[in-house]
């Protein structure tokens, strides 16, 4: 996943103090930085495009981005920028489905993704928030294969876990009152202590921190407006 944004540098500062990430500029990346912990790639920020606001984009993994990409236009989605090499990196492109809510495909060729994952401050969660939960589900198991599985019997809160094969990826759930969008979530220590932090360094909250069968989460933006989840993981939720 990637932060998109106004100020590069500001933003590496504010997830650095947050997080304790280091930045790395890639060499002829124009601006695009990567951020790691211990050494290794836990996320990444790139430069706001003309008119977009900052965001965190999710990155789909694939064996074949052209493939893919043409599974997309087939499954009514649409491709907003065709695959393209970056570097030794990997082959990516960025599509939105079929609810017009946008995604990045990655083809892995030197750089996998997250390196880190399920462990403080990495990330270790993705959802996607949609008005249209059967035809968002429709969309994603045909492009991706993804099986869906319910959890709860909740009418009024309907949420599909993703299993890709052996594991679960992430989460589909039906929302109104919230625009359709991929959230991101990063494993934190302490939630409460975390948004207090955040508070401190120009974020704002946007959902306070609340417990959940999962852990206790909060939803936070960040100086620059683009929104992501932090939770401290219920003990049977990590590793």
């Amino acid at each position: 996943m990637d932060v998109s944004s106004d100020d590069v540098e500001a933003t590496a500062a504010f997830y650095g103090s947050l997080f304790g990430w280091d930045a790395v500029a890639m060499p002829d990346g124009g601006g695009y930085t990567m951020f790691l912990q211990d050494g290794k790639a836990v996320a990444a920020a790139g430069t706001s495009q003309s008119g977009a606001m900052p965001a965190w984009s999710t990155y789909i993994a694939t064996a074949n981005a052209d493939a893919t990409a043409t599974s997309v236009k087939h499954a009514g989605g649409t491709v907003m920028a065709e695959p393209f090499d970056v570097l030794e990196a990997g082959r990516m492109a960025f599509a939105s489905d079929s609810q017009g809510t946008p995604f990045g495909i990655w083809q892995a060729k030197g750089h996998i993704g997250a390196q880190i994952v399920n462990e403080p401050f990495a990330y270790c969660w993705a959802e996607l928030r949609t008005t249209d939960i059967v035809a968002s589900q429709s969309f994603y198991t045909e492009v991706f294969g993804w099986i869906p599985e319910a959890i709860g019997d909740d009418p009024g809160f309907v949420y599909r876990m993703q299993r890709n094969d052996d594991r679960i990826v992430g989460g589909i759930y039906e929302m109104d009152a919230m625009a359709p969008g991929w959230s991101v979530y990063f494993a934190v220590e302490d939630t409460d202590a975390t948004v207090a932090k955040a508070e401190e360094f120009g974020a704002m909250t946007v959902r306070p921190a609340e417990d959940s069968p999962y852990g206790r989460m909060a939803v936070l933006a960040d100086p620059d407006g683009a929104a992501f989840a932090v939770i401290r993981l219920a003990p049977e939720m990590t590793g």
